[in-house]
């Protein structure tokens, strides 16, 4: 079967407004897990005993996954329909005036019970358009890349996940160092969400420069688009879905207690702050430039191993990482970090565009993409920092917090073991039916 992929110029155009565009929009839904783990417990919620104002603010962090299923479907259908790129400027456009507003929001002092209902009504908006955003983000990579090199190429849409966590922790460090703690608080945290702005007219300009996809332009042409994606999804891929959904759990409820929660975590147990913000920033980074890596080598070996692997390692690596950061040494702490994000999470994130690409037919790719990757989100990622506090809050202790780890683990290996091997596959020329889906080329 013929090779398919755009030309070797557009791909890299592609490559590069997929990273750049992600980086600034997690750049923006990420400063609010930061933010909610930093200063929201004070600012918006200071009737509460600290650790219940933390568990507050994490819930109105939670607020935002709950959005992004909402976000997949809305922006998933008209993606399937349209095309990747308008869905994309427009995901761009909405996190960063949302992100803006937040960081001119305000405190409770000000504002009463409405600053906390506002915060959390902006968090549901940031939460649709990153639901929006991840699908297409990925897909305008990974459909102009060539069969072989799709791993490899669609990876770097994620390394903008990583940067985008790289820049909202740099630009928090920043401002740390550079002001008083009653600073920080009055105003110094509000910097980072001011600056989005400007970030995400960077973001609009790269974006706008990209083609659609060959597959969203022929979906679009075609006599007979899809009128109903989602609906169609759901009734022809309905195991790709399953799949993707149980795949994304440990990858992503890993990630926030990795990221997220350690930072509460590290206060809690007297370890400070700045040694586990530097750890993250360093295990991002790195991570950043491994996913690549990641996904080059699932283009050589497959999706299921390598994806597999990471899996596997977040199960093992979940009772050694709090004992690093229970010794409070510094060291410890970043090879806990280390191991944690680069080796077991970047693993996983580095081959999930592919291998989930792989999965749907193009006709509905976009809605299939989005549901999966969002419902987990929404289950895994937006309640993991909640339940983990709740958890520390209830024993006093890590144990049951990597119990649960070692549970998201599980659920993400049943998964991938029960999928295809994708790799081989040509996606824009499989049939439409739902068997066909699920066996790979020959």
């Amino acid at each position: 079967m013929a090779e398919t992929g755009s030309a070797p110029r557009e791909v890299r155009r592609a490559a590069v407004a997929g990273l750049v565009g992600s980086a600034l929009e997690w750049y923006d839904f990420f400063l609010y897990g930061t933010a909610a783990a930093l200063v929201f417990n004070t600012l918006f919620f200071p009737t509460f005993d600290p650790l219940v104002g933390t568990i507050a603010a994490f819930g109105t962090n939670a607020a935002g996954f709950l959005a992004r299923p909402l976000g997949g479907a809305v922006f998933g259908h008209f993606g399937d329909r349209l095309g990747r790129k308008s869905m994309l400027v427009i995901t761009l456009m909405i996190m960063g005036v949302s992100t803006f507003l937040i960081g001119v929001l305000p405190s409770y002092a000000t504002l009463g019970v409405w600053a906390p209902v506002l915060l959390m009504a902006l968090r549901i908006v940031q939460g649709i358009a990153v639901g929006g955003e991840w699908g297409g983000g990925v897909l305008i990579v990974s459909e102009h890349a060539p069969d072989h090199r799709r791993g490899f190429y669609s990876a770097w849409s994620q390394t903008g996940v990583g940067l985008g966590f790289v820049l909202c922790a740099a630009a928090y460090a920043v401002v740390q160092a550079t002001t008083s703690t009653a600073s920080f608080l009055a105003w110094g945290w509000r910097i980072p969400f001011l600056a989005g702005i400007l970030l995400t007219v960077v973001g609009l300009v790269i974006r706008l420069r990209v083609m659609d996809t060959p597959a969203a332009q022929e979906t679009a042409a075609a006599p007979k688009p899809p009128r109903m994606p989602l609906v169609e999804v759901l009734r022809t891929h309905p195991r790709a879905v399953l799949i993707a959904f149980g795949a994304r759990i440990a990858e992503n409820g890993a990630l926030y207690i990795f990221l997220t929660f350690s930072l509460s975590y590290a206060d809690t147990i007297g370890l400070d702050g700045g040694v586990v913000l530097a750890a993250v920033m360093v295990g991002m980074l790195c991570e950043s430039f491994a996913m690549p890596a990641f996904g080059a080598l699932s283009d050589r070996i497959g999706r299921r191993p390598v994806y597999l692997g990471g899996a596997v390692g977040v199960i093992l690596w979940a009772y050694p990482f709090f004992a690093m950061f229970d010794s409070r040494n510094p060291v410890l702490v970043f090879v806990a970090v280390f191991v944690a994000v680069v080796l077991c999470h970047g693993a996983m994130i580095g081959t999930q565009p592919a291998f989930f690409t792989e999965l749907f037919d193009s006709r509905v790719r976009y809605s299939g993409v989005a549901l999966g990757h969002e419902l987990a989100s929404m289950v895994a990622g937006g309640f993991s920092p909640l339940v983990a506090t709740a958890l520390l809050a209830w024993a006093g202790a890590s144990w049951p917090i990597a119990l649960f780890l070692i549970g998201l683990g599980v659920v993400t290996v049943v998964a991938v073991a029960a999928a295809p091997e994708t790799r081989r596959r040509h996606p824009e020329h499989r049939k439409e039916a739902a068997p066909a889906c699920v066996q790979p080329q020959p």
